[in-house]
């Protein structure tokens, strides 16, 4: 499977985490009394460093663990296409699939990703956020309705094969 790191949604979450991840420690360190003047400089605020935990976690996540956590799903992601059928697996947290009769797939786009891996769609992509739902919203490698195969070598290949067994099942 190709290593894709950056994707377009990457354009405005790469800016959004590190305002999110930024202002949480600058917040964090404020709180903690590590900058500042006046009759509060040097004093920490235990309820607001506590409170701040789960927001800097976030920025963390969102700013560099979201690649790291793909990575991981990727590695335990495993695609399949037959003569009618095209199915993803996932392994990760439990046993997850999703499959689609070729014959049935509303469209083949083919989305390039570099050189000649990129991620085969088989229904346009729902506008960003609108499906997704929590943490899944932020991963690329969700599992949802349709098969999606993401980040895959020799997109060019299983784009002309995939397009080829449609026109034969029709």
């Amino acid at each position: 499977m190709a290593g894709g790191i950056f994707h377009a949604e990457d354009l405005y979450l790469v800016p959004f985490s590190l305002l999110w991840g930024g202002f949480a420690i600058f917040w964090e360190a404020g709180v903690a009394g590590l900058w500042g003047t006046g009759a509060k400089a040097g004093t920490s605020s235990t309820f607001g460093m506590i409170w701040d935990i789960p927001f800097v976690v976030m920025g963390q996540y969102i700013i560099w663990g979201r690649f790291v956590y793909a990575a991981w799903k990727k590695r335990r992601t495993y695609y399949g296409v037959t003569n009618r059928r095209v199915i993803v697996v996932q392994r990760c947290t439990g046993r997850k699939m999703v499959s689609a009769y070729i014959d049935t797939l509303p469209t083949v786009i083919k989305e390039d990703g570099g050189g000649t891996a990129g991620t085969s769609r088989f229904a346009p992509p729902a506008p960003y956020g609108s499906r997704r739902r929590g943490w899944g919203a932020w991963d690329r490698m969700t599992l949802g309705d349709v098969p999606v195969l993401t980040d895959i070598e020799d997109v060019d290949g299983v784009y002309r094969m995939i397009a080829e067994l449609r026109q034969r099942n029709k």
